[in-house]
């Protein structure tokens, strides 16, 4: 052995250090820059938490109520502040509670890892004592998952995860854990991922294809941009102002685009899809060139693809392939990261205005406004609407508050009415429509961003699937301020039993508990509202404490979400009552 090699040697024994699988964990997550993780404790990983236990002063460990809680946590961490949320559960139900959470991670795109402990290897297979085969269960929705046996693969498991879950399309990753591996010792030493063989995050754009993108822009007569989340995870919101502007091209959005692009800017022509503005909605079937940035052309989005956009020439720019075609076929297709093809673009864009175009727009918009959003607003009928208390929250927040909705008519309320200046502001399931998402998740966006005000704004039904996340913020005293529009009824679902079931309310109207009284249980600051008099106050009132506060809100019972594309109607369908 030649002298150099001496040396690689030694300095390679330098690096190394005998732990335990279960320390090893812990020093890997902090290797990452992980300072808080999510997670419930029980058997099979509690080698993990006793490790926890002596890492106090470098990670900080939050209990939530539910492993489901510590899902949507560790998502709320990632989309407000654009790092890796983690999460951390048990074998078997602990594990499961999980999957809901992670689902809807997968199908938004949001990167979180998730780890779970597992019984001993000798016992899998056997049945044993809260076993459950989680990497089968999870692997349709994550992005990749691993099982871990031996305590020298963890280092790498958790490197290549961290990878895989923030890099290209970003989502969920499980690690699942065995308990003797967590026992066991070995020579640890830890390398972050850096590439996966046979894994391309994200396509090198073709520049060739950017020009033709470009050359239909500058041509079109009545162009039209529909951006999605795609925009914010690429970190492109610069790029998109200067497109926009540049082109002149009004832009609409999806619900997890909301925010890229300020409600204030005067292209931004509002929000697209089943309880989108009216304007874009009809425009969609009417624009030559339609323009769409990391958005994946969800049903929601679309309606009936049978007359989807059909005289439209599409331009599509996303970094995941698969999307490409999937639902609606462009005509060209950008793949890459979106904010080096939208800097690309901007090279080949010539300056242009399309003011006519633009003001069909607000031709529409006025008569949306006359009809749906000025009663919605600024109401004259004697309940309260959910409309006016997004309203008062703009007021009080100046458009810098962070809002987290829930699934139902308050998360499409508050979509489409809430102002904001700064991205990564409008957290919300998207696609898997998850009720019970916004109270955990309004916590760990609280905690990963604790300068920004957070609010969240859920409805009877959601609130009450995770409420025992209320005791997480009284011990975390996390200073999340939790709005609950009230109008007794699931109220999203009891909106098409009027309009679609004859007003068969199978099973849709709630007998709620005292609310008030629980968030005071939790220790919590709690007030009501019933008359319109009190709104304003008590809005106020909140959004200057300094703690935790709960409002909630009694709206009108069977107050309507309008506009509304019935579904598998085309978007040129849209209602406006």
């Amino acid at each position: 052995m030649n002298t150099e090699t001496i040396k690689k040697e030694e300095n390679k024994t330098a690096k190394t250090e005998r732990i335990t699988g279960a320390e090893a964990i812990i020093r890997c997550l902090i290797a990452e820059g992980v300072d808080i993780l999510y997670g419930y404790p029980g058997g099979a990983i509690m080698p993990v938490y006793d490790e926890l236990y002596k890492y106090q002063g470098k990670i900080h460990h939050v209990l939530t109520r539910h492993e489901q809680g510590a899902a949507h946590a560790a998502q709320g961490y990632a989309r407000i502040s654009g790092r890796v949320g983690v999460a951390m559960a048990t074998s078997g139900p602990g594990a499961t509670n999980l999957i809901t959470g992670i689902a809807d991670a997968q199908i938004d795109s949001t990167p979180i890892v998730c780890i779970t402990g597992q019984v001993p290897s000798h016992l899998l297979g056997t049945d044993a004592f809260q076993e459950t085969d989680i990497v089968g269960i999870s692997t349709p929705v994550t992005k990749w998952n691993v099982q871990v046996t031996k305590a020298e693969e963890i280092p790498e498991a958790i490197a290549k995860a961290f990878y895989i879950a923030k890099s290209g399309r970003p989502g969920p990753v499980l690690i699942d854990i065995t308990k003797d591996a967590q026992f066991a010792e070995f020579d640890f030493k830890y390398e972050k991922c850096t590439a996966v063989r046979s894994y391309k995050p994200a396509p090198k754009t073709d520049i060739a294809q950017v020009k033709t993108a470009a050359n239909l822009i500058n041509n079109a007569k009545k162009p039209m941009i529909v951006w999605g989340q795609g925009v914010i995870l690429g970190k492109a919101e610069a790029e998109l102002k200067a497109v926009v502007e540049k082109s002149g091209v009004p832009a609409a959005w999806t619900i997890l685009g909301a925010s890229a692009l300020p409600t204030s800017h005067p292209l931004n022509v509002g929000m697209v899809g089943m309880h989108g503005n009216y304007g874009p909605n009809k425009l969609t079937n009417e624009c030559d060139v339609l323009i769409a940035i990391g958005m994946r052309f969800d049903d929601r989005v679309t309606g009936s693809l049978d007359t989807y956009a059909k005289q439209a020439k599409v331009i599509h720019f996303d970094i995941d392939p698969a999307e490409i075609n999937k639902n609606v076929t462009a005509d060209v297709a950008v793949l890459g990261d979106s904010k080096e093809s939208l800097a690309l673009l901007l090279e080949e864009l010539k300056d242009n205005s399309h003011e006519s175009w633009h003001q069909e727009f607000k031709d529409l918009y006025a008569i949306e406004y006359d009809t749906v959003i000025k009663g919605d607003i600024l109401p004259e009928k004697e309940g309260l609407t959910m409309g006016e208390v997004l309203k008062e929250i703009n007021t009080h927040s100046n458009g810098d508050a962070a809002i987290v909705s829930d699934v139902g008519q308050h998360q499409m309320i508050a979509c489409r009415y809430a102002e904001f200046n700064h991205s990564k502001s409008n957290i919300t399931s998207g696609g898997l429509g998850t009720m019970g998402f916004a109270l955990p998740a309004a916590i760990g966006a609280k905690m990963a961003e604790p300068h920004r005000e957070v609010v969240a704004i859920i409805g009877d039904g959601g609130y009450q699937m995770n409420i025992q996340e209320l005791g997480t913020i009284f011990q975390q005293k996390t200073a999340v301020k939790i709005v609950v529009l009230n109008n007794e009824f699931l109220g999203m679902v009891r909106q098409w039993q009027q309009l679609f079931f004859d007003k068969r309310y199978a099973s849709t109207e709630m007998t709620n508990p005292d609310f008030v009284t629980i968030a005071k249980g939790y220790y919590i600051e709690a007030k009501r509202v019933t008359k319109r008099g009190e709104l304003a106050d008590a809005v106020k009132e909140m959004m200057a404490s300094k703690s935790s506060y709960f409002l909630e809100v009694c709206v009108e019972k069977e107050g309507n979400v309008f506009p509304m594309i019935p579904s598998g109607a085309s978007v040129s369908d849209v209602r406006l009552s």
